[in-house]
């Protein structure tokens, strides 16, 4: 039975879908058949995991509100064991639509349990909000993974996400864990950068992972040529970084 994770942070700009398609990659390089859910309207995971943007093709929303079997919205990349469930803008729609719906928030669960078994990972990139997509992606996964960027808020924001965490176990995912805190965008040059990564070890102890995320110019650029940093520099820090991330989600099976 695969593992279900969830990317999510309600802040936007931490490095969110940098880590779901990188992570996704690196897993997948690692030899485990990872299926990538783009949950997020703005369907960036989609496109960084090489999935072009046409109109002819099924997306989450097909499968969430049009009762698409899921199977015909998967989508290969160039990684042999990757494979997508794109978004794209009309997923927005659903947000709304959904507000309708009976058992609204289990949506994504449902859909997902029908393929759960036939990967070992599902690695889903929530929006970056508390709405209704990102309820479903939670209700959906068996872990959380939340990136940190290391600056001054990042705290303040993580104790939000704990505190929706905590409700979120009460009324709808009462098996819900921490996969993990994760550093992202750490700049050695600066003492904030180390000060804020120290702040967050001595509050949440190890469930901050130990592989840190850098900042990474090879990293910011793979996305425009559609490709994870695994294929797009292999020997960048970046590459290194979410390999390291894989082996270390790895260890915790």
């Amino acid at each position: 039975m695969g593992k279900i994770i969830a990317v999510a942070n309600q802040k936007g700009g931490v490095g969110k879908t940098t880590t779901a398609v990188n992570l996704a990659a690196g897993l997948a390089v690692e030899e485990k058949k990872v299926l990538l859910v783009d949950a997020d309207p703005q369907g960036n995971a989609s496109s960084g995991a090489g999935i072009p943007r046409t109109n002819s093709r099924k997306t989450l929303y097909n499968t969430i509100v049009l009762h698409e079997p899921i199977h015909n919205t998967i989508s290969p990349t160039e990684l042999p064991l990757l494979f997508v469930v794109p978004a794209d803008k009309n997923l927005a729609g659903a947000e709304i639509e959904l507000v309708e719906m009976e058992a609204r928030e289990y949506k994504l669960k449902a859909i997902l349990s029908e393929i759960k078994g036939e990967f070992d990972f599902i690695i889903i990139d929530c929006p970056p909000s508390l709405g209704l997509l990102t309820l479903n992606g939670l209700t959906a996964a068996d872990s959380l993974l939340v990136p940190i960027q290391c600056e001054y808020f990042a705290l303040e924001g993580v104790t939000e996400l704990f505190d929706t965490l905590a409700r979120l176990r009460r009324g709808l995912n009462p098996q819900l864990t921490i996969e993990g805190l994760l550093l992202t965008m750490y700049d050695e040059r600066t003492n904030l950068s180390a000060a804020v990564a120290q702040d967050l070890r001595d509050f949440y102890g190890s469930q901050v992972l130990k592989t840190i995320i850098p900042r990474n110019v090879r990293l910011a650029e793979a996305p425009s040529y559609g490709k994870p940093i695994i294929l797009y520099d292999i020997r960048s820090r970046g590459a290194e970084s979410y390999i390291q991330l894989a082996k270390e989600i790895l260890s915790h099976e």
